[in-house]
């Protein structure tokens, strides 16, 4: 029987080259990207760093996502690169062009820490996730939505600032969910039991989970 595409395939659908698993092509070792995770994309998948904007090699911050999350075409990632300091008097960051006014770096730039894509979350066409953002598993984030706040497992969010729209489930279906973490099963177990994945009883997840 088989259990799915090898999580180390680059094009997963065959004669499809517009979607990849995103972790066979990001060369950057501070975007870690979890197995069966997908990107789509319009023109080519395989520019997909030029979506992680402002993310410099000396800041340090990472972009680390789950598995078995869907990520479609022109998503966004602003990483820490990006803030300047709005405590300041100004806005222009003189200290990054030297030549004399370097003598005003600060001892520290803002830094909102990495950016957390949690497990089976969807993230929807256009949206924009900022820094320091953590978004829980099986989260949705509707198109085009621009991300300022985390997100809770299992919820539905839209808008620009995006706002929650609504759960997923009950709470205690929610709890049971990341209970049970069925995207940490081995890959045969999650192939044997993908009715129940994929279906909408909580109680056939749960006798699968045994």
């Amino acid at each position: 029987m088989s259990n799915g595409p090898s999580p180390h395939a680059r094009h997963p659908l065959t004669n499809q080259t517009r979607l990849v698993y995103l972790k066979n092509i990001v060369k950057n070792p501070n975007i870690i990207i979890g197995d069966y995770t997908y990107y789509d994309d319009f023109e080519n998948p395989e520019n997909f760093e030029r979506n992680v904007l402002y993310h410099f090699d000396f800041i340090g911050d990472k972009l680390i996502t789950g598995k078995f999350c869907s990520i479609a075409s022109d998503v966004k990632f602003i990483m820490n690169g990006g803030n300047h300091r709005t405590d300041w008097l100004t806005n222009y960051p003189f200290p990054i062009f030297g030549s004399g006014w370097e003598a005003a770096m600060p001892d520290e730039w803002p830094h909102k820490g990495d950016t957390l894509i949690g497990n089976d979350v969807w993230i929807g066409y256009e949206a924009t996730i900022m820094p320091g953002i953590q978004v829980g598993d099986g989260a949705i984030i509707a198109m085009k939505s621009v991300v300022t706040r985390d997100v809770e497992a299992y919820t539905i969010v839209g808008g620009n600032p995006a706002k929650e729209i609504r759960k997923r489930f009950d709470a205690s279906i929610i709890q049971e969910l990341l209970l049970i973490r069925w995207w940490e099963w081995d890959i045969e177990k999650i192939t044997r039991n993908l009715k129940a994945i994929c279906g909408t009883d909580i109680y056939a997840l749960r006798d699968a989970s045994n």
